[in-house]
């Protein structure tokens, strides 16, 4: 790592005294995440005696995030994220990594400019996302970031109304084009080595989007969303979930797609449903069950345009990308408990997707995951250690595999 890459944080600070900068906050972790196979390795290897924690079938990475943000006078705030990755001395153990290759990179993620009038603020600049169709996934030691533009105002009652555009991202899949790799695909803009892999978005034509969210009946949030890619696709997002005091949840999600595609079918849509239960301080459960459309064309539904992961309530806990694809049923159940009771945070994750033709597709991709946590928080440190149960048909050969996985952070 360069020191004039962290020394650029530094400045940011003897500015902000220089100039009497209020309110100047500085956050960050300090990530390490390892996980290994019992099956084949996917990318790296093909065996399929492969054991867990031998270096051949494992991978493993470090990362450190550093923030800053600050109100740079009334109204006006700017905040700057940088983030570095490496294996450091993981690649005695390990043969892969979770982001970019086997040497360091650093980047700054984050890096925006935020201006609040009334009940309105405008955004630009790098950052992260949460909309359904368009977000930032966080599960990974480095996240995928955009350069956008957001417009938000809460002048309607118990109303968030949401413009945004976004010009480049960072993001590891094109729209409706689905990987089996279970990586995010984030890598740096500069890393010394490589040529910037922050793109434009849809050939430098971007991406719109408008979305609103209302709570005006406290037990209820609704939300919609719609999205427009010039000449490639436009989306849409609607979703309800009811909360109830007794403990119950119910929520409903329907997703659709149109493609700009020559021939066939250019449109698809996605439905899900969530049922839930939660006793406080005691265990939670939920059952969830999503229904993707049929499409000639290979065209999902519901999928995060930028990266690998849906916002469905079906999203399997490792094995993204199954669930949003074309002629899919899926079927989810999570139950947990929480350190307050078990002394260790506890969850069993199960997702089934049986998936059709896939849109034509030769080979079948029906896939099971079973995901066992436990998890706990040491004061600033959290730990994780999990197993996951895969049997995916496009997957080792259609032969069932295991994966143990560690994730460490410290929080500061």
């Amino acid at each position: 790592m360069k020191l004039i890459k962290i020394s650029l944080l530094a400045a940011t600070l003897v500015a902000s005294s220089a100039f009497a900068i209020d309110n100047v906050k500085v956050s960050g972790n300090a990530m390490l995440f390892y996980g290994t196979n019992d099956g084949f390795d996917t990318g790296f290897n093909s065996d399929k005696d492969a054991s867990l924690f031998g270096k051949d079938y494992s991978w493993g990475q470090t990362s450190l995030g550093l923030g800053v943000t600050a109100d740079l006078t009334e109204g006006v705030s700017s905040g700057v994220h940088l983030t570095a990755i490496s294996a450091m001395g993981l690649t005695n153990i390990v043969s892969g990594v979770f982001e970019g290759g086997l040497t360091d990179e650093y980047w700054f993620d984050e890096a925006w400019l935020a201006g609040t009038y009334g009940k309105t603020t405008a955004k630009v600049g790098r950052m992260t996302l949460d909309t359904p169709l368009a977000f930032t996934e966080t599960w990974s030691v480095a996240y995928n970031t955009f350069e956008a533009g957001v417009l938000i105002n809460e002048d309607i009652p118990d109303t968030t109304l949401v413009a945004a555009y976004i010009g480049e991202s960072n993001n590891g899949n094109a729209m409706g084009q689905w990987g089996t790799g279970q990586y995010a695909g984030v890598t740096a803009d500069w890393d010394g080595s490589q040529n910037t892999t922050f793109g434009l978005v849809n050939g430098g034509k971007g991406a719109y989007t408008i979305g609103a969210v209302n709570n005006s009946w406290t037990p209820l949030t609704v939300q919609g969303w719609f999205y427009n890619l010039p000449s490639a696709a436009t989306a849409y997002w609607v979703q309800g979930d009811l909360a109830l005091d007794m403990g119950l949840s119910v929520g409903a999600q329907v997703a659709g797609i149109d493609a700009n595609v020559a021939t066939g079918d250019s449109s698809n849509i996605a439905y899900a449903g969530k049922v839930g239960y939660e006793m406080k301080d005691t265990f939670a459960v939920s059952v969830a069950g999503s229904q993707i459309g049929e499409n000639d064309n290979g065209i999902g539904a519901g999928f995060n345009v930028f990266g690998a992961q849906s916002k469905l309530y079906t999203e399997a806990w490792w094995n993204f990308t199954y669930v949003a694809r074309p002629d899919t049923t899926t079927v989810n159940v999570t139950a947990t408990t929480p350190e307050e009771l078990t002394y260790v945070a506890l969850g069993v994750y199960a997702t089934q997707a049986t998936v059709g033709d896939n849109g034509g597709a030769a080979t079948e991709v029906d896939m099971s995951e079973v995901t066992l946590e436990v998890a706990k928080s040491f004061g600033p440190l959290d730990a994780g250690l999990y197993y996951i149960f895969t049997d995916a048909e496009d997957q080792n050969n259609g032969d069932a595999y295991g994966s143990a996985q560690v994730y460490l952070t410290y929080n500061f």
